[in-house]
């Protein structure tokens, strides 16, 4: 994973009040849950009594419950009650869980993954999805790396191929380009903006993209670090894809269909035709990718790379520019 960075972990809705929920995220066995007042807790799913998961337990009042001995945690990771040795005397300060920080927007539950700061930097997201888009949710798991997942997003070469009888129709087999820009919108270069150039084949060269006219319209598809991808099919209809890491070798897929139809019966049919629609490419792609090895990507992992992989190329490199960094 690329440190000291906000990952989508979760929808909003799938934590509810009073309920405690177990989930595996980077790799880790976590627990989230809300206090009284909605803001949501995330940490470590383990009493460090006897290793018991919290999510198995019960939320008393600011405090979540270990079901095996009633220990009880705040919201800091601190044990604020311990049963056996009475309410009048203070836990021993070894009884810490470990927690993590934690924003909710969007509809989303990030996560810090990282060293503590003085100030985080704000949530990524994208500024172009605004509130008069409405959607629906539809989750999927894919048993490989996330990274593999993302670069499957990039990938324009693969179209006619693995989506032949959705998106790629029409047999535009050959890649003029691809235009790929990058844009620093905090500390690093974080978002990539991708313009597809592809067309029918017909003896001709592929263009370079530096023999492409400079464009001039928003980009196609969006990628924003370290797991936000959005394809920009028009100002009011979007598809938005939350890549998260459940550990090395498994991602949950969050897919999110935007429209911007209102009236409740028409935003529930487009909801639910959109959403099947997403399903049904996303699973075109699932097939093949979950077959690449290595699991995850890389710079130098053995691949023949062509012009048309720009958009990954680009990708490999500012992820591991980011992980070099949190790693001096």
């Amino acid at each position: 994973m690329i440190r000291n960075q906000w990952y989508v972990i979760l929808e909003s809705s799938e934590v509810k009040a009073g309920r405690p929920v177990g989930v595996t995220r980077m790799g880790e066995k976590l627990v989230a849950w809300r206090n009284s007042s909605g803001a949501v807790s995330l940490m470590t799913d383990r009493c460090p009594h006897r290793g018991v998961a919290l999510s198995a337990g019960k939320l008393i009042g600011e405090c979540i419950q270990c079901p095996f001995h009633g220990f009880e945690y705040e919201t800091s990771g601190t044990c604020k009650l311990v049963p056996a040795i009475g309410k009048k005397i203070n836990p021993p300060k070894a009884l810490h869980v470990q927690t993590y920080p934690s924003r909710e927007e969007h509809g989303f539950i990030y996560i810090w993954w990282g060293e503590s700061q003085e100030a985080y930097p704000p949530v990524p997201f994208f500024e172009s999805i605004g509130p008069n888009l409405v959607y629906t949710t539809i989750t999927d798991h894919w048993a490989t790396h996330y990274s593999r997942a993302i670069e499957n997003q990039l990938d324009v070469v693969h179209l006619p191929f693995v989506h032949r009888s959705t998106i790629g129709r029409g047999n535009r087999t050959l890649v003029n380009g691809p235009i790929v820009r990058t844009e620093s919108c905090y500390p690093q270069d974080n978002l990539l903006n991708l313009w597809v150039y592809n067309d029918l084949d017909q003896g001709q060269k592929p263009l370079k993209p530096s023999e492409l006219p400079e464009p001039t319209r928003r980009p196609f598809l969006q990628f924003r670090f370290p797991n936000l991808w959005q394809n920009w099919i028009a100002d009011n209809l979007r598809v938005l894809v939350a890549f998260v890491p459940i550990d090395d070798e498994n991602t949950l897929m969050y897919l999110r269909y935007y429209h911007s139809m209102k009236t409740p019966i028409l935003r529930q049919l487009n909801g639910w035709v959109g959403s099947l629609g997403n399903l049904l490419i996303e699973r075109q792609d699932r097939r093949v990718v979950i077959t690449q090895q290595p699991k995850r990507s890389d710079l130098n992992i053995g691949e023949v790379l062509i012009q048309g992989d720009i958009p990954i190329v680009t990708y490999r490199k500012l992820r591991r520019k980011l992980i070099e960094q949190t790693e001096n």
